[in-house]
């Protein structure tokens, strides 16, 4: 079982930046891909980025390339995403999941609370 606590949401100006940490419990983080979504308001939940359990491979979005960096540290059990040239767009619920899959796929098996971004325009 693993327990996953996003954190760094929060209110910024079109143009800023946020980072967003996922703090995760449990013993398997290190073999465990993990995924960043988001969910805005009457849309469907996407995937925004992912990692792979090394962290050696890397997934984003085409509307995050360039802007959204995924990374992990399996010593501190974490995984980060940050947030650079917020657009209005990007407001949504951010969710932290956990696949037991080590590659980086769409299945994903443990899921945060969620953290609220909003981007200013």
């Amino acid at each position: 079982q693993v327990q996953l606590v996003e954190s760094g949401g929060g209110l910024v100006q079109a143009g800023g930046s946020l980072r967003l940490s996922c703090a995760a419990s449990g013993r398997t983080f290190s073999s465990y891909a993990m995924g960043w979504f988001r969910q805005a308001p009457g849309k469907e939940r996407e995937l925004v980025a992912a990692i792979s359990a090394s962290g050696g491979t890397t997934y984003y979005a085409d509307s995050v390339k360039g802007r959204f960096t995924i990374s992990r540290e399996n010593a501190k059990n974490t995984a980060d995403l940050q947030m650079n040239s917020l657009k209005p767009d990007d407001t949504a619920v951010y969710y932290c999941a956990a696949s037991r899959r080590a590659t980086i796929n769409y299945q994903y098996d443990y899921w945060g609370q969620g953290t609220q971004v909003t981007v200013s325009s």
